[in-house]
């Protein structure tokens, strides 16, 4: 009787437990782990030829190029009004409802040639902050629920900064205490402030690595050293993550313009530059350096705008509007498949979602054996006249979210 009392009280027990696990978030650019990968399990196997289940679609939200992220119920997101007014908006996750909107500046130079001037960053949530960097270099801390401005600062000014032909576009990592952004300047190609107040922890000098590019910098425990890589406008760069040491440098990858951000795995960074190819070093101690050894490089390899991901020791990504397979390690070419167009990724549950510049969505199997399209469908009344489409897809608590300049498009993939 007591033991059959103690299973059925087990059963109970795990049934409660199960039930009340937190909802995966999305908190930043590319996801949890700034990899583009999801732990959600149990999503639609397939979906219709009109795609899975909308929950809603808001309209008017001002321009954009930048995913959303997604925590504590809520969805942040950068958009710009006209050229004067760039703004960090929280939604209600449930239904999209706009809670609060926030002026952080104006919209980073706008007059590119060629253009394409918006919002560009995606916000990063910590705790009951958010922090986002405009493409016009303002870096700001806001208090999640209200937008409140806790702190501010222009790193083009501050730290003379050098943003890329095309503004600044990178989103804010957030560690332990700090937030790491890329001003590209002489003496501050990356910086570190404190979360708290903004005040300056240190300035790194990233020689020759020229100016900041788009990618977001990413933390690498390598070579018996905690770092932070960035992709800048001529190369990968590494510094020390305690002091801001400058620690090596890689150029064969840099492009015309320097856009995905960085895959790690261990002691391996993977970088891809935009009409220059894909390749990978290993990051090696020697003595008090820290080298980068190359595994491999090819024009060929994954460098669209729209990133890569890497699941089971394969790399999924594009170059230009061809889907690519590569080992991780060694660099080999699986497969490769011409899609509709160039498209942004993320993997959850055994399949690639992606967002086609040409707005689709797509869900690929996520397999080195051959290129599986599983399902696909054209976005429902998108934006007309609004060029690509370059915003990133965002998985959280069974929702996919799809963002078009001022659309955004909730779906239930459970």
């Amino acid at each position: 009787m007591f033991a059959s009392f103690r299973i059925i009280l087990c059963i109970t027990l795990l049934a409660t437990f199960c039930i009340s696990l937190p909802a995966e978030d999305w908190p930043q650019w590319r996801g949890p782990n700034r990899d583009g990968v999801s732990s959600e399990t149990q999503l639609k196997a397939k979906w219709s030829k009109d795609g899975p289940p909308l929950v809603w679609q808001v309209n008017q939200l001002g321009d954009g190029y930048g995913a959303v992220s997604v925590a504590d119920g809520m969805i942040f997101l950068v958009a710009n009004e006209g050229l004067d007014n760039e703004l960090v908006k929280a939604l209600d996750a449930t239904n999209g409802q706009v809670l609060w909107a926030t002026r952080i500046g104006k919209v980073g130079n706008p007059d590119q040639k060629p253009s394409y001037p918006a919002a560009r960053s995606t916000p990063t949530f910590d705790g009951d902050m958010v922090y986002v960097l405009g493409s016009d270099g303002d870096l700001v801390g806001l208090k999640s629920r209200s937008g409140e401005v806790v702190w501010q600062k222009n790193v083009r000014q501050e730290y003379d900064g050098q943003p890329g032909t095309w503004a600044y576009s990178e989103s804010p990592l957030v560690d332990g205490d700090k937030v790491i952004v890329t001003p590209g300047g002489k003496d501050a190609g990356i910086v570190a402030v404190n979360k708290s107040t903004g005040e300056t922890v240190w300035e790194a000098k990233t020689p020759e690595m020229g100016a900041a590019a788009y990618a977001s910098v990413q933390k690498v425990t390598a070579a018996d050293k905690q770092q932070y890589v960035a992709f800048m406008a001529n190369g990968l760069a590494g510094v020390k993550a305690e002091d801001g040491t400058f620690l090596w440098s890689y150029t064969r990858t840099k492009g015309i313009a320097n856009m995905p951000t960085p895959v790690v795995d261990g002691d391996i960074v993977y970088s891809g530059g935009a009409r220059t190819g894909g390749g990978a070093v290993r990051l090696v101690a020697q003595q008090l350096e820290v080298l980068p050894e190359e595994l491999y490089f090819n024009p060929k390899l994954p460098n669209a705008i729209g990133g890569s991901v890497k699941v089971d020791g394969y790399l999924y990504g594009c170059s230009n509007s061809t889907l690519v397979c590569v080992d991780f390690i060694t660099g080999e070419i699986m497969w490769q498949e011409r899609i509709s167009a160039a498209a942004s990724i993320l993997y959850a549950d055994g399949r690639l979602y992606l967002h086609t510049e040409d707005g689709k969505a797509m869900m690929v199997a996520a397999s080195p054996d051959k290129m599986e399209v599983v399902s696909e469908f054209s976005l429902p009344d998108q934006p007309e006249g609004t060029g690509k489409e370059w915003a990133y897809p965002t998985l959280a608590d069974g929702k996919l979210y799809l963002r078009q300049h001022g659309t955004l498009w909730c779906y239930d993939v459970k």
